[in-house]
């Protein structure tokens, strides 16, 4: 089974009707298998971009809630790692949203990351391996 790992852009663009990626977003999402994974930060993005939407915290929160997305990093035990590969990528600079989605590609093989972010492109994980992307 794919480990779906997803960023805070298609969250975003799924509960926001006027985002770019709207349509590309509740499509990709409906057709993939829950739950999908991420960490607290891409959650605190999402909910923190979507703080003018009526209901956005909460919708985020939701889908944690239901089961559609799970939290399956823990910074505490990651944040060696996640320091250094912060610290590899300044020049982008990487957020520590995309290191802990980077850490977690890294920890799980079969790992592919849902975003919208191109800075994916750039970072790799254990060094040198392209990382396995769903973009529109």
């Amino acid at each position: 089974m794919t480990h779906v790992i997803v960023d805070t852009g298609p969250l975003v663009a799924l509960l926001v009707a006027r985002e770019r990626h709207h349509g590309w977003a509740r499509e990709t999402l409906d057709a993939l298998e829950p739950p999908l994974f991420t960490c607290e930060a891409v959650l605190s993005e999402a909910c923190f971009l979507v703080r003018d939407l009526r209901g956005g915290r909460d919708a985020v929160l939701g889908l944690v809630a239901r089961g559609a997305v799970e939290v399956g990093f823990a910074l505490t035990v990651e944040i060696e790692r996640v320091r250094r590969l912060m610290a590899r990528c300044a020049s982008v600079p990487m957020s520590l949203a995309d290191a802990c989605l980077v850490r977690m590609a890294e920890l799980h093989a079969d790992a592919v990351i849902l975003t919208l972010d191109s800075d994916f492109r750039i970072y790799r994980r254990n060094g040198r391996q392209a990382l396995p992307l769903i973009t529109p």
